[in-house]
């Protein structure tokens, strides 16, 4: 989903911001006020990123870690190398070395673009907008450098500026009054009558309200995730318990069984859980893809709940 950060109509609203945002753009190549451009260049980059992380250096990086964690435990099994221990296990230091070293790489070229100049302006774009108070409606995990389930400050933030205060109304002159011969008090000829006519304001784009049932899901999406994990445990407590009641001829032990049923229980319930989640997260998609389109036709999107942010990250 190509939901932006924040938007040109957002950027636009406060002159201060728009000034200082063209001077970011101007020393980075790109205008930031431009959505097209931006979200062309977040597409370029991310792909870019994402290279570093899947190429041949990184395979050969994450291969070389396995085989050298567990070539110690395979080096004894090799019937040339079985009569002598640290010959078995001595392949083991190069195959780390080399794991290290294509990993290292790995991370270098990584961070390198991820701190690349137009990354960098955007997050100061960003940053700027923060500060003047236009609501960013979400930083992609990627963007940042946090790892994929969002957690943690990132290699590379958002910067923090001072906020900025709003602009204070300019003070309007008072009209001037007139005397009895035309004038006004201050000796000057008297004003014409004409009649100001107000400018139309531009009519704004409307922001979708939130549906009550995504309202539900941002209060659902953190809970449960244990009922596998109870109801196996149940199922091994009964059957163990069973067990020493078979052996031992103890009934108590019997009562353990009661754990089975209620262990299907928990599973059902569990099922029943999911099942409504699902429907409640196919519910928040949409109200996302109806925040794209109105962000796109220039609307200023709000800044969304941490759920709707971490749905977000799953789908990009």
């Amino acid at each position: 989903m190509e939901l932006l950060p924040v938007n040109a109509a957002a950027l636009s609203a406060d002159p201060r911001a728009a000034e200082a945002i063209r001077a970011v753009g101007a020393r980075h190549g790109i205008d930031y006020a431009d959505d097209t451009a931006v979200t062309a260049m977040l597409a370029e980059r991310r792909q870019a990123l994402q290279a570093t992380q899947r190429g041949p250096l990184a395979w050969l990086g994450g291969s070389t870690l396995i085989l050298g964690v567990v070539w110690p435990f395979l080096g004894p099994m090799v019937p040339a190398l079985a009569g002598d221990p640290i010959l078995a296990a001595a392949p083991a230091g190069p195959l780390l070395i080399v794991a290290i070293a294509a990993l290292t790489l790995v991370r270098v070229r990584w961070k390198r673009e991820l701190l690349h100049p137009v990354l960098v302006g955007y997050r100061e774009t960003l940053g700027i907008a923060r500060a003047h108070g236009i609501p960013v409606t979400h930083i992609p995990a990627w963007l940042e450098g946090r790892s994929s389930t969002g957690e943690g400050k990132g290699t590379a933030p958002v910067p923090t500026y001072p906020p900025v205060r709003p602009a204070a109304a300019q003070a309007t002159p008072a009209p001037a009054t007139p005397d009895r011969d035309g004038g006004t008090a201050d000796g000057g000829d008297p004003a014409p009558h004409t009649t100001a006519e107000p400018s139309a304001p531009a009519p704004a784009v409307p922001v979708p309200t939130k549906p009550s049932k995504v309202g539900e899901y941002e209060r659902l999406a953190d809970v449960g995730g244990w009922h596998n994990e109870t109801g196996c445990l149940l199922i091994v407590a009964g059957v163990i318990g069973s067990g020493w009641a078979y052996t031992d001829g103890s009934p108590i032990g019997y009562v353990t069984a009661l754990l089975v049923p209620l262990a299907v229980w928990v599973w059902l319930a569990g099922s029943r859980q999911g099942d409504e989640k699902h429907e409640l997260r196919e519910e928040a998609l949409k109200y996302v893809k109806e925040l794209q389109a109105a962000q796109a036709a220039g609307a200023r999107v709000p800044e969304l709940s941490p759920q709707l942010r971490a749905l977000l990250d799953d789908h990009q």
